[in-house]
């Protein structure tokens, strides 16, 4: 089977394909029916065709993204997947999109440059970790020699790494003494407008 080939869960593969036509063998058609076949194939191009539109409508309702929406997105993203407690900047999350719009947002607000980034891999025993970080890297574009020890979770009874084939990753910033101004000020300044829009 395709997922035992791949060694993915069957969720993940099932998200991959659903947006995919499908066009039954005669192997299939014997199996299951033609009648079964042509009303699956009818609800799945009401499935395609309801998705097309729902992101036709969804684009035109959000419009032209002005810079004051992408600064407020990234509050938002903060809010919701970083560091708070403790006065380091990092975004953890295993959805590349929202770690490539993390990095986007320290660019842009931060004035972060590319040499102060930093990926630390939360992964598990079942995971390739070097296809993981060359994973990671070409979509962050991050370079390899800026990847800290991958950390490896061992613990029994974590059925949620099954759906993480790339682990999770925690994008941070170090300093290295020429940030400036340093970490804790950045990480000051980004609490203060979370503070400030959720008044």
């Amino acid at each position: 089977m395709i997922r035992d080939q791949l060694n993915i869960s069957k969720s993940t593969l099932s998200n991959w394909l659903s947006q995919l036509e499908f066009t039954p063998n005669q192997e299939v058609i014997k199996k299951v029916g033609a009648a079964r076949i042509k009303s699956a194939l009818y609800n799945h191009r009401l499935k395609l065709l309801d998705i097309a539109r729902g992101k036709k409508e969804g684009a035109r309702e959000v419009g032209t993204i002005s810079k004051r929406d992408l600064f407020m997105l990234g509050i938002g993203l903060y809010l919701g997947e970083g560091s708070k407690a403790i006065e380091e900047i990092r975004i953890t999350n295993s959805d590349p999109l929202i770690i490539k719009i993390a990095l986007n947002w320290f660019k842009s607000f931060l004035g972060i440059k590319p040499h102060h980034f930093r990926i630390t891999l939360h992964s598990y025993p079942d995971i390739d970790h070097k296809t993981a970080i060359r994973f990671w890297s070409r979509k962050t574009k991050i370079p390899i020699s800026r990847f800290t020890k991958t950390v490896i979770d061992y613990r029994k009874n974590k059925s949620v790494h099954r759906k993480l084939q790339y682990g999770t990753a925690h994008l941070y910033i170090r300093g290295g003494g020429t940030l400036k101004p340093g970490i804790k000020s950045l990480h000051r300044k980004i609490i203060g407008w979370i503070e400030a829009v959720s008044r």
